[in-house]
């Protein structure tokens, strides 16, 4: 059972909880894949933050979009932030908004990895994560 500690030692607790239930049944390769993946997506919650900041005084919504929530996004920018009561309460919210972020990022990546375990590798030595990004050299495939 890979320890998500060893893994990713920056997350916090109740992230860090998440993330060890999701890779618990997983191999240490396939968590070492996980890792990988998971660090490059993942939003850090100061970040969105600071994007919050920046979407009340500047920039309405700039936090939903760079979330990914580009309807809300667009309802903050021509709303002016609801209001400001929107932007307000992201403010309040940050590490939320980043945790459900990062929730669905970690249930996407885990889905993957375990449906490429289940289909067997085109090539001897080729890992399933790099295959299904598309890194694989097409030499490989001919």
């Amino acid at each position: 059972m890979p320890l998500t500690t060893h893994y990713l030692p920056e997350l916090e607790d109740t992230e860090r909880v998440y993330i060890q239930d999701l890779i618990s049944e997983m191999s240490h390769q396939q968590a070492q894949l996980f890792a990988t993946a998971y660090r490059g997506k993942r939003k850090d919650p100061h970040t969105v933050l600071l994007t919050a900041i920046v979407g009340l005084v500047a920039i309405p919504g700039l936090q939903r979009f760079w979330l990914g929530q580009i309807g809300m996004g667009f309802i903050y920018l021509f709303t002016w932030g609801l209001l400001l009561v929107g932007s307000i309460s992201d403010l309040v919210r940050y590490k939320e908004l980043a945790f459900g972020y990062n929730q669905k990022v970690g249930q996407q990546i885990a889905a993957n990895l375990l449906s490429r375990e289940e289909k067997p590798s085109s090539s001897v030595g080729e890992s399933p994560f790099l295959s299904s990004t598309g890194f694989v050299s097409q030499s490989r495939h001919a």
